[in-house]
């Protein structure tokens, strides 16, 4: 195998993690982002929520982060995580966090 195809096939494994735990997102941050009360720098993350609060891990520092957040459950399923964000005085800040494959919107702060 040539390194790009190595590349690849482990790029692939990490963004399969999700899939065979249903309580784990995957979501990327491009640039440095508030999220509730902690500061993410931009880079790819493993999300869960644990009661109260979620919990951001850096996948390539294993660095973790967590932030207290608001948890509603919808009538339908969301197709995919989906990230909403708005810029607040001049720094970008997520919003809420709809949670591919279940029903269930985190809102921060």
């Amino acid at each position: 195998m040539t390194k790009k195809s190595l590349l690849f096939v482990g790029v692939l494994a990490i963004f399969s993690l999700p899939i065979l735990s249903a309580k784990s997102y995957g979501i990327g941050i491009a640039s440095p982002t508030v999220v509730g009360n902690a500061q993410l720098p931009k880079g790819h993350y493993s999300l869960k929520v644990e009661g109260t609060n979620a919990v951001f891990t850096n996948l390539s520092s294993h660095k973790t982060f967590t932030t207290p957040v608001k948890i509603e459950n919808g009538d339908a399923k969301y197709e995919v995580t989906m990230v909403e964000t708005a810029t607040q005085g001049g720094t970008q800040h997520i919003v809420d966090i709809q949670l591919g494959g279940s029903k269930t919107k985190l809102e921060f702060d």
